[in-house]
């Protein structure tokens, strides 16, 4: 989780929302990512699809059985379909968003009993770090405005 948190501050310095992402194997992180939208003009370009997208590439498949995704914010809807299809066995983020949080705040896709894969998800680690520093970047943005 601390090099997750170590790619939300590379989004942020960007002027992005920070969030960071890393897909790992073995114990060996095989994909990164950070939030993107703003500066590629692409509302995929999330920090989790960024890191699936790498590892998948890294592992020469887009399944990912067997890897774990670390992730400074609870995914959004768009992310954990990306997860779920990329089969990827555990989950583990910082902090929920209460907004849009597809994991267990606002809807849970991993705990629906329709779907054939459910990935285990874990929340809360770094919860503190990770959501200071969300936290401090939109208030940064408020004031701006």
């Amino acid at each position: 989780m601390h090099r997750a948190l170590d790619l939300a501050e590379k989004a942020r310095s960007l002027g992005e929302v920070p969030v960071g992402a890393v897909v790992v194997m073995d114990g060996n992180i095989i994909g990164e990512g950070y939030n993107r939208p703003v500066a590629s003009h692409d509302p995929t370009r999330h920090a989790e699809i960024a890191a699936l997208r790498d590892a998948a590439i890294r592992a020469g498949n887009y399944r990912l059985p067997g890897c774990s995704l670390y992730v400074t914010l609870e995914p959004c809807l768009m992310c954990a379909g990306a997860i779920f299809h990329a089969r990827v066995s555990r989950l583990i983020y910082g902090a929920k968003d209460p907004k849009t949080g597809a994991c267990g705040s606002v809807l849970d896709l991993f705990a629906d009993p329709r779907l054939n894969h459910h990935a285990a998800v874990t929340s809360g680690i770094l919860e503190e770090s990770c959501g200071d520093m969300l936290r401090q970047f939109f208030s940064e943005r408020r004031r701006k405005s």
